[in-house]
């Protein structure tokens, strides 16, 4: 067998695992954010009765970033497996799983800045009233802002350009390829920044559908799974704007 065919035997073993790995990451968050809001004597929810310690704010932080990991994982996972693919075609004789263990967490450290971001807001939220401590949902008034304000970021150049950078797997790795174990780890820090432009407004939305709401939480990352990888995520993208300006004005219509 060439030297070739070795490397690219390899790079197809490579993707299997890595794939199963990051299968598996995502797989352990579903499962966590399906179990964590029980409490295995009573049955009862856990965290959202609790008032705002140190201790229920690290909870609350935690549970957003596994949710973050649970919805955004699947949808990155091109670019990560494509990265690990490359680093084993330019170094064969390197393993690629540090890199991609790097790549992964330089991602997923870009949403835990957000989910703190997200836990001081709904801290304040909680705290003003705006968000219901107990369903963690936000009025009519605040729903429908951030409706508006989520379909009208569909429309922005903005968003445009950074749902181009995802959906571009290898254009993504041409542009910002670098060797080494920082060179990972920055990869996964500007594929997760441009993630994060793409896609914060509608992570905001699990104010309005509720933030431990499986379906909610479902059905937002099936969303962005489809917008970044369909064929027609653009089309997509658009209607979904429409769809979130018509439903921002109607609950702002009923909060009046």
């Amino acid at each position: 067998m060439t030297t070739a065919a070795l490397i690219e035997a390899a790079v197809r073993r490579d993707r299997l695992f890595a794939t199963l790995g990051l299968a598996a990451v995502a797989t352990l968050a579903w499962v966590w954010l399906l179990t964590a809001g029980r409490v295995a004597d009573d049955d009862m929810p856990m965290p959202m009765f609790m008032a705002w310690t140190p201790g229920h704010a690290m909870m609350m932080l935690l549970m957003w970033w596994i949710m973050m990991a649970a919805m955004m994982l699947p949808a990155a996972a091109p670019i990560l497996l494509l990265q690990a693919a490359t680093q084993r075609r330019r170094q064969p004789a390197a393993w690629p799983y540090p890199a991609l263990v790097l790549a992964t967490a330089g991602y997923l450290g870009i949403w835990g800045l957000f989910s703190l971001a997200a836990t001081a807001a709904q801290w304040a939220l909680e705290r003003t009233g705006l968000v219901d401590s107990m369903s963690m949902t936000a009025g009519d008034a605040l729903a429908g802002a951030l409706l508006l304000g989520a379909g009208f970021y569909q429309f922005t150049p903005l968003k445009q350009a950074c749902l181009r950078h995802c959906r571009s797997p290898l254009a993504f790795v041409a542009t910002h390829w670098r060797p080494g174990a920082m060179g990972a780890l920055r990869m996964g820090v500007v594929h997760g920044a441009w993630c994060l432009g793409c896609c914060w407004l509608l992570m905001a939305l699990l104010f309005v559908g509720g933030v431990m709401s499986p379906f909610w939480i479902g059905a937002l990352a099936l969303y962005v799974l489809l917008e970044k990888l369909g064929p027609h995520g653009d089309r997509l993208g658009r209607a979904a704007g429409l769809l979130l300006l018509a439903a921002g004005c109607l609950l702002l219509w009923q909060a009046a």
